[in-house]
C-alpha cells in the first residue's frame, strides 16, 4: 500500500467517527502522509461577545487538522500537548483553512505546526501540537 493510500484510508476511518468536526461544519480538503488541511466557514452562532469568531472554534479547526496529520500513518496517535497563538480575528462568513505540517516524527512522538488562515490568506492563528502514538490502527492493512 502506498503512503498516500494509507493516509487516505486512515482519514476515511477517522472521519467516519468524527462527529465533532462534522457537526461544526468542517471539511477535510487535503490529506497526505504527515499533513492535512481542514476548512470551516464561520457562522453567526460561532461569534463571541466581540462579534468575532470564538477562539475555541479556531482551536478546534487547528486541532482537527493536527489530528488527521499525525494519524495519517495508520497508527493511533493522540495529542500530548498543544498551544495556539491567535494572530488576527476571524469574522462571520469567513472561510478558515487550517493546514497541518509534520515538523518531526520519531517512533512514538511527533511535532506538527498548523497555520490557520482566513480570507486573502491572512494568518489567523498558529498552533503547535505534540503527538504520542498509542496502541492500535485505524484499519487492518492487507498482507
Amino acid at each position: 500500500m502506498t503512503p498516500q493510500a494509507r493516509a487516505e484510508r486512515s482519514a476515511a476511518a477517522m472521519w467516519a467517527a468524527d462527529r465533532a468536526s462534522q457537526g461544526l461544519g468542517m471539511t477535510l480538503t487535503r490529506i497526505a502522509p504527515g499533513t492535512a488541511t481542514f476548512t470551516l466557514r464561520v457562522r453567526d452562532d460561532m461569534l463571541n461577545g466581540h462579534n468575532l469568531c470564538h477562539g475555541g472554534f479556531i482551536f478546534a479547526l487547528a486541532d482537527s487538522a493536527f489530528a488527521f496529520a499525525c494519524n495519517s500513518y495508520n497508527q493511533n496517535a493522540v495529542a500530548q500537548n498543544n498551544q495556539i497563538t491567535y494572530v488576527a480575528p476571524a469574522n462571520a462568513g469567513e472561510l478558515l483553512a487550517a493546514t497541518a505540517t509534520e515538523i518531526h516524527r520519531s517512533d512514538r512522538s511527533g511535532i506538527y505546526d498548523v497555520t490557520v488562515s482566513g480570507d486573502m490568506n491572512r494568518t489567523v492563528a498558529l498552533f503547535r501540537g505534540h503527538s504520542r502514538t498509542i496502541a492500535g490502527t485505524h484499519f487492518e492493512e492487507p498482507q
